[in-house]
């Protein structure tokens, strides 16, 4: 019986440990790749916003019910994205799935390559970009987590460019 009890106590634990390690993020882990991201095109660093971070997190519950790659069309940009599996659950996974939307990118036609997306990695770097906030949620209907990222001021303008080539 005293076997049975301890079992249930490092199961019960490792339970709490794992939506410990998921809710256990910093601002730091998205600023890093995003700043990584903009440094390596020579625009400004972004910084934490405490008013977007609300907004992504209010969205980031939302979404956790059904974990759907929807856009909130809220006021700011967005990038999203839904992952499971170790190493998939963390925010520099979500980043680099976006910023490696690069390769996909041609500066001089400001446009994707055929049939590729390159909106998430563009408004990563977009110039006049100033502040992010995101999320990270566990998703309810499977076992994967949902993280939203919002800009501030948001990018993407048809016609625009999201930064300056040297």
């Amino acid at each position: 019986m005293a076997n049975m009890q301890l079992l249930a106590f490092f199961c019960i634990l490792g339970l709490t440990q794992v939506q410990f390690s998921l809710s256990h993020w910093t601002p730091k882990d998205f600023l890093v790749p995003h700043n990584e991201a903009r440094r390596e095109v020579h625009v400004p660093r972004v910084v934490w916003n405490r008013t977007v971070e609300a907004f992504a997190k209010d969205y980031a519950k939302v979404r956790s019910q059904d974990c759907e790659l929807i856009h909130s069309h809220g006021p700011y940009g967005e990038n999203i994205y839904w992952g499971y599996g170790e190493g998939y659950e963390e925010p520099a996974s979500a980043v680099k799935m976006w910023v490696d939307e690069k390769e996909d990118y041609d500066y001089f036609t400001n446009s994707c390559a055929e049939g590729k997306m390159c909106g998430h990695y563009t408004q990563v770097v977009w110039h006049d970009t100033t502040s992010i906030g995101c999320a990270m949620e566990r998703c309810l209907s499977r076992d994967a987590v949902f993280i939203t990222c919002n800009y501030y001021p948001p990018g993407n303008y048809i016609g625009k460019r999201p930064y300056l080539k040297d």
